[in-house]
């Protein structure tokens, strides 16, 4: 058999590539392009569970984007009390693949590729359907995605105002304080839900929640709002699905009934969004198929359970700066 060699980067390749927040959103908008033009396929996630899903579990994802030539598995570990170990609660492996021969073409540290993609989606979703005006933001939750969220939202949105809460004093403060350096402008810390939401042009929320628990109310959402909850387990009240003029998902195969977690799983479980009710998946709005925001009284709904797609394209983004360089190693597979 031919040498075959494996592009390998590790956690601290990563952080040398240091992509640009239009590099980022440029491999994530790539992808989605590509999703909306049927030129991807997206596997719904399967979850492995070792005891509990309040302790945490794997997140396995595959996709194939076309357009890159690449097919991808990602394995990504979600434990809560991660921290007290002093390790991020999110860790994950990317593997890239040849999809025409299979062969294996890179090995990736994806825990920042999960971060990054994650804000990316919420900031392009943002720039299609919230409000171009909207300069208020507050966000609920303080894990590595949600650096990327305001970090890339702010990128496109320069806000006035930049509300941040969680559920540890500790988190939420050095949350703040990473914000407030890396963006070079004030974030203000809330204690509570309503304080940090209501009211708000653009409101997030990615929570930690060992189980639903409604505490994001549906009278904080302001008519023309902008609404993107990702929680593992749902946060909402709800009946916040009845005051959307448009809901839209990433994919609606991850989102539809029988699939576990998620903050609208009741909601799609019950029968209150439905394939039918659904205004777009994201894919299609970034393709041009279905329109975006069309006034800024609409009040629109976003939920996003992670694109193995995105990881796909983020990590080929990744490989070929890597190649560019000459970051990373190359390992002996055959």
């Amino acid at each position: 058999m031919q040498e075959i060699w494996i592009d390998y980067l590790n956690a601290i390749d990563a952080k040398a590539l240091a992509l640009s927040n239009d590099e980022i959103l440029d491999a994530v908008t790539k992808a989605l392009d590509a999703q909306g033009r049927g030129e991807t396929v997206i596997e719904p996630r399967v979850h492995l569970v070792p005891e509990s899903s309040d302790k945490g579990h794997f997140n396995v994802l595959r996709g194939y984007v076309k357009p890159l030539d690449y097919a991808g598995v990602k394995v990504v570990g979600d434990f809560v009390d991660n921290y007290k170990q002093g390790l991020p609660s999110e860790m994950a492996v990317l593997n890239l693949f040849d999809p025409h021969t299979g062969v294996p073409k890179a090995i990736i540290d994806a825990t920042a590729i999960t971060d990054m993609r994650t804000g990316a989606v919420t900031a392009i979703g943002a720039r299609h359907l919230a409000r171009k005006d909207s300069k208020i933001l507050g966000h609920i939750g303080a894990r590595g995605t949600s650096y990327w969220n305001v970090r890339l939202l702010d990128h496109l949105f320069d806000f006035d105002e930049i509300r941040v809460h969680s559920r540890r004093p500790e988190s939420r403060d050095a949350f703040a304080a990473r914000l407030e350096k890396d963006l070079g402008k004030k974030i203000i810390v809330t204690d509570n839900w309503e304080d940090c939401l209501k009211g708000a042009d653009i409101m997030i929320e990615a929570s930690r929640l060992p189980e639903p628990t409604p505490l994001f109310k549906t009278a904080w959402v302001k008519k023309g709002a902008f609404v993107v909850p990702y929680g593992t387990m749902s946060a909402l009240e709800f009946d916040l699905t009845d005051i959307m003029d448009k809901v839209v998902v990433d994919d609606w195969g991850q989102c539809g009934p029988g699939r576990p977690f998620g903050a609208l799983r009741r909601h799609v479980d019950e029968g209150k969004v439905t394939a039918e009710t659904l205004h777009a998946e994201i894919g299609q709005i970034v393709c041009g198929a279905k329109p975006g925001r069309e006034s800024d009284d609409e009040t629109i709904l976003f939920w996003h359970r992670g694109l193995s797609t995105t990881d796909v394209a983020l990590g080929a983004t990744m490989v070929d700066k890597a190649r560019r360089m000459n970051i990373g190693q190359r390992l002996r597979f055959a």
